[in-house]
């Protein structure tokens, strides 16, 4: 990719909340700059000057300055940037759970914006936008040239109006148009329903809501099954590109009763934080069955490597997109915000899984029907141009294919952890024994 994962939903989704967020406060810095520093500082002023004095039109002072601070930040790596005024608004209304727009998660690739994954029943994933998807134009304009927020902008709208896309989709040779009516998204952070003797609940993002839908979800699934009869739980996190740390660290003390979930480390070798599991298991340890694949990323990949290394679950599906880096919303007043990479996150064994992500205890591989056959639906952070190098990273890299069947019948990774917890299907990672957890 790419200059920027930003991970948005066109409409309101400004900035991404699906990398491990936390909100901090504006800090000094660590240490006060040299004299070359305020040297290259002088430079960037006097370009300033002179671009804005002498270029052939009259340019935009304001977008200078933000684009110059943009460009910054993403030479650093793909999720540090800068939120202006409406995009940090944006941004906090997102992780609320509910925001106006199409309902897409974008980054920006080859100067066009590139669709991560549509959400699940919003107005794109109606329309047939596809994840892998190119946007090349937008109401008839043309992206290329645009930044990735400009792009976002004009994307937005009011609520009942159409916007027409022109989509370039690699199995495709012409340009598709697709228009698309602008709507409301409300966001169901975690979708439920019974399996017969199975309860399956998938999370579809970590906002403010997850962790208190995931509990309406149980309790909902242990009123419908009686508990003699309930075989176990399916927790599926394919396709969720993560969130709110805090709600990862709610999700994952759901099923664990005690031990560190997660803990995060920055520059600083002191600057160490864990966060441990809370006594209870809110499915009175009946057993679970996590689903990843590439588009499981940062608050996803915390859930399955906090219940892995407990063996409290056994993964299933392919190898998670391996975010492992936290990003601090630092506020800046009227000005915005900065969204900053500031620590990496470890697992309870003490693994980082930046640029390697979660293996899975049984790898099972999903089938692309035959219109996405060939298509290279792999997705990875460690394919990011920039990413931060992870210290567990390998030639092989992180990510495997982000890609869901509609049906559930079509649906092998599913279907393999039903047949498990039934009994009709096994493997020795199923069960997984607790008492063989691979602790620090």
């Amino acid at each position: 990719m790419i200059r920027k994962l930003s991970l948005l939903c066109a409409g309101a989704l400004m900035g991404a909340t699906a990398m491990g967020v936390v909100y901090g406060a504006v800090g000094t810095a660590a240490n006060a700059a040299g004299s070359e520093t305020y040297r290259q500082l002088a430079i960037f002023g006097d370009i300033f000057e002179r671009v804005r004095a002498q270029y052939v039109t009259p340019p935009e002072e304001k977008a200078l300055v933000e684009s110059a601070i943009n460009g910054m930040l993403s030479s650093l790596d793909p999720h540090s940037s800068y939120l202006n005024p409406d995009a940090a608004k944006d941004m906090r209304v997102q992780t609320k759970g509910e925001f106006g727009g199409l309902g897409i998660e974008v980054t920006m690739e080859n100067e066009l914006v590139k669709v991560i994954t549509p959400i699940d029943d919003t107005p794109a994933a109606k329309a047939g936008v596809r994840a892998g998807d190119y946007i090349s134009a937008i109401d008839g304009v043309e992206v290329r040239g645009m930044t990735l927020n400009e792009a976002v902008e004009k994307m937005r709208g009011l609520v009942n109006t159409p916007i027409k896309l022109t989509i370039l989709r690699e199995s495709q040779k012409a340009p598709i148009e697709i228009t698309i009516v602008r709507d409301i998204i409300k966001v169901k952070a975690v979708k439920y329903r019974v399996e017969d003797d199975v309860g399956y609940m998938k999370v579809t993002s970590f906002t403010e809501k997850t962790s208190d839908d995931l509990k309406a979800a149980i309790d909902a699934i242990r009123k419908a099954v009686p508990d003699d009869k309930l075989k176990g739980y399916v927790l599926d996190l394919r396709l969720n590109p993560g969130g709110l740390l805090d709600q990862a660290i709610s999700v994952s003390d759901a099923f664990l009763d005690r031990g560190e979930i997660v803990s995060t480390r920055g520059r600083d070798p002191k600057d160490v934080t864990r966060y441990d599991a809370r006594a209870g298991d809110d499915i009175n340890g009946k057993p679970l069955i996590v689903l990843i694949n590439g588009g499981s990323a940062s608050a996803s990949e915390i859930v399955a490597g906090a219940l892995q290394d407990h063996r409290r679950a056994t993964v299933v599906g392919t190898q998670s997109f391996g975010k492992g880096s936290v990003q601090t919303i630092i506020p800046l007043g009227e000005n915005g915000a900065l969204r900053l990479t500031t620590a990496l996150y470890y697992t309870p064994s003490g693994k980082s899984i930046q640029g390697k992500g979660i293996s899975p205890d049984i790898k099972v591989e999903q089938p692309l029907p035959e219109e996405l056959a060939g298509q290279d639906l792999r997705r990875g952070e460690s394919d990011l141009k920039g990413h931060i190098k992870g210290v567990e990273e390998s030639e092989e890299g992180s990510g495997s294919a982000a890609y869901v069947p509609p049906e559930a019948k079509d649906d092998i990774q599913l279907n393999y952890a039903l047949e498990l917890l039934r009994g009709t299907k096994t493997d020795p990672a199923f069960p997984p024994n607790p008492d063989r957890a691979a602790l620090q």
